[in-house]
């Protein structure tokens, strides 16, 4: 693009320490081929030469100037600038020349040729002013801007004025606008070559500079972040008075020049400088210099000594402790300082320090430790000093009895006064012991023992005796009182005097036992005196002593003589087996005695196999065992079931026996006639060839109903055993064989039924009470094989209704026992024949007409649920098919996918299913955001305004009836009164659909 009329650069230059020199000066002509363009009818390029050849005839002889031109040697080559005379005095008679043979024909490197200028008077070195006139746009770099920026940025002083001739064009300007402005130059317009004259005058002159507005900041590093804290500052100029102020930051005005600053940190009085210029320039644009200072030194941190006891955790120390803190660079820091805790304010850095206990005199190990720049605890732990204790109690006391003492000690949790025996160690210090927590004086059990005691202080951490009292344990004064010689398992008298302390209590133990052998029996001395106790059951010398309840600590004994009580028995020789017969006694009878019967050479509970309570009478009733042989009846004594006395008895065999059929169908009852002992619980029972336990009586009748006994047969054909069974037991005592036979068994219905239907089903069968025939799915099992079921008992043939579900399914003759079936046949169960039509979408509350067709079963009905939703969720309303076609059907409110079923009533099974989109009803209120308490209030609404809707007032969050603790029904118009409750509080006014009190729309309130 050849927009560019003429481009005319003046470059002065001069140095900074010859500002009043004349500068350099460098015109850049552009060659390029828009200036063949034409003003008022005049080719610009002669515009060019003439306002040259004008300022060529003005310009000081004495003035350096020089010539640069591009776009005037190729066509399309940005790269066509070439220095034609290099600035020099008395060169204007060439440059006219030169001006006056330029051909323009190439392109516009406007941008590349102000650089150049620039690079030619060393503009990075020395100051420099370059001037450029242009017509058009930039042809050759794609940002001007940009690149006067970084010359701006780049240059000691560098600035351009910018005259913008005969241009238009918006963009071109805001080039030319942007170069002025980015190095604080001018921006001039020019429509004629007169005015071109007058613009190029006018940046040619002699500048006026102003001086600079300089930023003074003190920082730690090269553009970091400035100091925070105050600076005082001097400024040195080359010449001239200084400049003194104060920051962090500092901002003067000065003049061009070289300056020497000094700063001194107030914090520390660091000092820091450096030098800097200060540019000539014809505006204020401002500077920034930095000073950089050494970093501060750090602050010292506070670190708290603290001396303990025992361990980190113990407690301070109270009185005086001296510390000495010993610096790895500093040396001494702390010397003798003395408090508890102490602070101190340390550099960072690597220290010891050693602590004294003045009143323990005893001193620390040095301890090392890190000072870095966070406060921090040191604590030095003292080992406890020794403790002492003082304990007050009486010289002697009596074993068992219960003493005061009192203590003078540390009192720590976990002390405690202890007792015992003098000259032990270990636990064995402490036979009883009260802690210390229980004040003073406190009680503390005596030993049962006596002998020499020692009471003293324990330290509850160590078991530390810290100290200690000398106590005598006397012996109590016991005395008792009882018969020389009782009968085993007599109950006597025994008189007693004795301390009668908690739990103790007199026993009775063989000579020479031990333990717990020493009260074989026993009887609490809380019972008074004379008490009752009780013999033991085996005869010999024994010893009756008086415990302390403290250790069971034997205090005091007696001897008594425990002898064989007389006893007797007297029963028949033999019984037959399970009968029951009389055994007449005589025996001691204490409570628990009893008689009993087992076999010989039976021990533990074999010995009595039955038995009978001498509490009972005499003569005992006792029952003889099932299984005959030979027996001993004896007496045992309630204690330890101690046998006393026996005599031998045999137990016969009954006479038993059994008639019954050979064979017999299944499920049938027969007729058993039976002899034997007939004793309660014996029956007659039948089961399996070979089975055990309650397998051989799979059904069974007992034998109080008489004789013949009628028994049902199993419902399972085979090889049975019939049995005659005693109570006793469970024993059998006889059996016979018996045949069960298959029963014949038919069924004739129908090959295929639809679901839900009646049939009718004709059967042959035993027809047992309880038998029935049943419609279940094939190959299931257990009660499902009868989903459907009729007995056989209401008639032939039976009517049995078909399962809701279509498949294949099997009809069976089952019998009443056990379920067992007999005879089955296949059924098919096919679909129901159903239709409805159901709208694709409906409104929320509003009741609809469903065309359908269907079997019509009674109960069956139209349903409308949440699609997906099981059980009762599927029919949210609902409309009997008995009530016609179509049926009518309340559509639930709160819009959504729902489905609308027909429903068998058999199971509530589901026929079809058409789904239908549930729109939610629109509803808007308006009513007042805040009322007082019982207020009455207007409430305008829009909704459906179905029958019953109404308008609710309840608490925020409440729900079912709370939701509307006052209403009022929309039946009542467009806008409704509501008399608000006395209790402040937020609240919620909703719209409700009656049909099923769903809520569409709601507005909050606030009564207060």
């Amino acid at each position: 693009m050849l927009r560019l009329l003429i481009t005319v650069i003046f470059a002065t230059c001069a140095s900074f320490a010859m500002a009043q020199d004349r500068p350099n000066t460098i015109l850049v002509i552009d060659g390029s081929g828009s200036m063949w363009g034409q003003i008022d009818g005049v080719n610009k390029i002669v515009i060019a030469r003439d306002v040259v050849g004008d300022l060529l005839d003005s310009f000081p002889a004495d003035q350096n100037l020089g010539l640069t031109v591009y776009g005037h040697r190729e066509r399309g080559n940005c790269a066509d600038i070439e220095t034609v005379v290099a600035p020099g005095q008395g060169t204007s008679a060439r440059i006219r020349e030169a001006v006056n043979g330029i051909n323009p024909r190439g392109k516009t490197p406007m941008t590349d040729a102000l650089l150049a200028a620039a690079e030619a008077l060393r503009y990075t070195e020395e100051r420099a002013t370059v001037i450029l006139v242009s017509d058009g746009i930039e042809t050759c770099n794609p940002d001007p801007c940009a690149a006067a920026r970084a010359m701006e940025q780049a240059g000691i002083d560098f600035t351009a004025h910018v005259i913008g001739f005969d241009v238009t064009d918006p963009e071109a300007l805001a080039q030319m606008q942007c170069l002025a402005r980015e190095t604080g130059g001018q921006f001039l317009t020019a429509g004629s070559a007169d005015q071109l004259a007058s613009a190029l005058n006018a940046v040619v002159e002699e500048p006026v500079y102003v001086p600079q507005t300089v930023q003074i900041a003190g920082v730690l590093q090269p553009g970091g972040p400035e100091i925070a804290g105050s600076i005082r500052w001097n400024i040195l100029p080359e010449a001239g008075a200084n400049y003194d102020g104060a920051g962090p930051r500092y901002a003067i005005d000065l003049v061009a020049g070289r300056y020497d600053v000094v700063g001194i940190r107030e914090s520390d009085g660091a000092e820091a400088g450096t030098v800097f210029d200060v540019a000539a320039r014809e505006t204020d644009q401002g500077q920034r210099v930095e000073v950089v200072f050494p970093e501060p030194a750090p602050d010292p941190t506070l670190v708290t000594f603290r001396a303990v006891i025992g361990t980190e955790n113990g407690p301070e120390i109270e009185t005086p402790v001296i510390w000495d803190v010993v610096s790895e660079d500093a040396g001494v820091v702390v010397d003798g300082e003395m408090a508890n805790p102490m602070p101190a304010q340390l550099m960072p850095g690597a220290h010891t320090v050693t602590a004294y206990w003045a009143a323990e005199e005893t001193a620390s190990p040095p301890r090392q430790f890190i000072v870095t720049a966070d406060p921090r605890e040191i604590v030095v732990v003292f080992e406890p000093p020794a403790v002492k204790a003082s304990v007050g109690a009486p010289s002697s006391a009596i074993v068992g009895s219960t003493i005061e003492v009192t203590w003078n000690g540390p009192g720590q949790e976990g002390d405690f006064i202890g007792i015992g025996k003098a000259g032990t160690s270990g636990s064995g210090r402490w036979r009883n012991f009260t802690e210390t927590g229980a004040g003073s004086p406190l009680s503390l059990l005596v030993p049962p023992e006596p002998g020499a005691y020692v009471i003293g202080y324990f330290d509850g951490a160590t078991n530390d005796m810290l100290g200690s009292v000398a106590i005598d344990v006397l012996p109590a004064n016991i005395t008792i009182s009882a018969p020389a010689e009782v009968s085993v398992s007599e109950t006597f008298e025994v008189a007693w005097t004795g301390p009668d302390y908690a739990d103790d209590f007199i026993g009775i133990g063989l000579v020479g036992a031990g333990g717990s052998g020493q009260w074989r029996n026993f009887t609490m001395t809380s019972q008074g005196s004379p008490l009752q106790l009780r013999a033991p059951a085996a005869p010999g010398d024994y010893l009756i002593k008086y415990f302390l309840g403290q250790d069971n600590w034997a205090s005091f004994e007696v001897a008594v003589t425990v002898t064989e009580p007389e006893i007797s028995l007297s029963a028949p020789a033999e019984v037959e087996a399970s009968t029951f017969f009389e055994v007449a006694w005589t025996g001691p009878d204490t409570p628990g005695d009893f008689i009993g019967i087992g076999k010989v050479g039976a021990g533990g509970s074999g010995q009595w196999r039955n038995f009978a309570a001498t509490s009972d009478g005499n003569p005992a009733r006792l029952q003889a065992p099932p299984e005959a042989g030979d027996y001993l009846i004896k007496y045992f004594l309630d204690q330890d079931n101690t046998a006393l006395f026996e005599i031998p008895i045999t137990v016969g065999q009954p006479q038993v026996s059994l008639t019954a059929p050979a064979e017999a169908d299944v499920s049938q009852t027969i007729e058993v006639a039976w002899a034997g002992p007939d004793t309660p619980g014996d029956f007659i029972g039948i089961g399996k060839v070979g089975a055990g336990g309650s397998g051989q009586w799979l059904n069974y009748v007992a034998t109080a109903d008489g004789t013949p006994a009628r028994l049902m047969t199993p419902s399972e054909p085979g090889e049975y055993l019939i049995k005659y069974f005693l109570d006793q037991d469970n024993t059998a005592l006889i059996e016979v064989p018996i045949t069960l036979r298959e029963p014949e068994v038919s069924l004739s219905a129908p090959a295929s039924a639809e679901v839900s239907t009646m049939i009718e089903v004709a059967w042959t069968g035993p027809d047992t009470p309880g038998d029935f025939i049943g419609v279940g799915k094939a190959g299931a099992g257990g009660s499902g094989q009868w989903r459907n079921y009729a007995e056989t008992s209401t008639g032939n043939p039976v009517r049995l209704l078909v399962p809701a579900e279509p498949g294949d399914y099997v009809i069976k003759y089952f019998l009443d026992q056990r379920n067992t079936p007999l005879y089955e046949v296949p059924l098919t169960v096919t679909a129901a024949e159903v239709s409805m039509e159901v709208p694709a979408i409906v409104t929320g509350g509003t009741v609809v007409d469903i065309p359908w067709t269907g079997p019509n079963h009674a109960g069956d009905f139209i349903g409308i649920g949440l699609a997906g939703a099981g059980g009762s969720g599927q029919w949210r309303s609902y409309a009997p098919t008995v009530d016609g076609s179509p049926a009518r059907l309340r559509i639930p409110t709160v819009g959504g996918d729902y489905a609308v079923q027909y429903f068998l009533d058999q199971d509530n099974t589901s026929a079809l299913e058409i789904p239908v989109k549930v729109v939610t009803p629109a509803a808007t209120l308006d009513a007042p955001a805040t009322a007082a308490p019982g207020e009455t209030i207007e409430v305008a609404w829009t909704g459906p305004n179905y029958d019953g809707d109404y308008i609710g007032l309840g608490k925020a969050g409440a729900g079912g009836s709370g939701q509307w603790r006052t209403y009022a029904e929309t039946s009542g118009g467009p806008v409704l009164s509501l008399t608000l409750p006395e209790e402040p509080g937020e609240y919620l006014i909703q719209y409700f659909v009656n049909s099923d009190q769903t809520s569409i729309a709601k507005h909050a309130l606030v009564i207060q």
